[in-house]
């Protein structure tokens, strides 16, 4: 005899959609423009392509660091690890438009190799992007942006990146599992 499995379901207001579908990690954006950089956290971000890679990110335009995008054309995506959990969740909750974020929270700003925007020294990957499409910025804040150079510590092995749950609420990355695939 076998018994019916019936999910238990309960109403979920729309307003927290996101936390369901937003597994990427927290990211760390940087910009710079004119002389003033800038580092927020992200987590609205999504691949859309794999050869160039194509990133879409929103972006409001009442952060500072979108300005500092639409001018320059260009930024960096750190993606921190767990261990400066701290960090990251300050950068996300102070404005930069009259601070330092990298100095208030202890990041390493650090040349990039073809943008202007800079790498976080702490960050175990960081991706330099130009931006590639704007088509979608005035309606969504959505850029699209094409990576352009990435780079990634060898010595970390199992990255505990952080994903955001939705009003302080995060996730660490756990154990890796490999299952069979015929893609990429």
């Amino acid at each position: 005899m076998t018994s019916e499995v019936r999910p238990t379901r309960k109403n979920l207001p729309l307003s927290r959609v996101y936390r369901l579908l937003e597994p990427g990690p927290v990211v760390l954006l940087t910009t710079a423009h004119d002389g003033r950089t800038d580092v927020m956290a992200m987590s609205w971000h999504t691949m859309l392509e794999f050869e160039p890679p194509l990133v879409g990110c929103v972006v409001s335009n009442r952060n500072f660091s979108f300005g500092l995008l639409q001018a320059s054309g260009e930024c960096a995506i750190a993606i921190p690890t767990a261990e400066i959990a701290r960090q990251v969740v300050g950068v996300g909750n102070r404005s930069g438009r009259r601070r330092d974020k990298f100095r208030d929270f202890g990041l390493t700003p650090v040349p990039a190799s073809r943008v202007a925007a800079p790498l976080v020294a702490e960050c175990y990957a960081n991706l330099e992007c130009r931006v590639v499409d704007t088509t979608m910025v005035p309606t969504y804040g959505l850029f699209v942006l094409e990576v352009v150079k990435a780079w990634v510590d060898p010595t970390v092995k199992q990255p505990r990146t952080l994903h955001h749950r939705g009003r302080g609420l995060f996730m660490v990355a756990g154990p890796q599992i490999r299952l069979a695939s015929r893609k990429k």
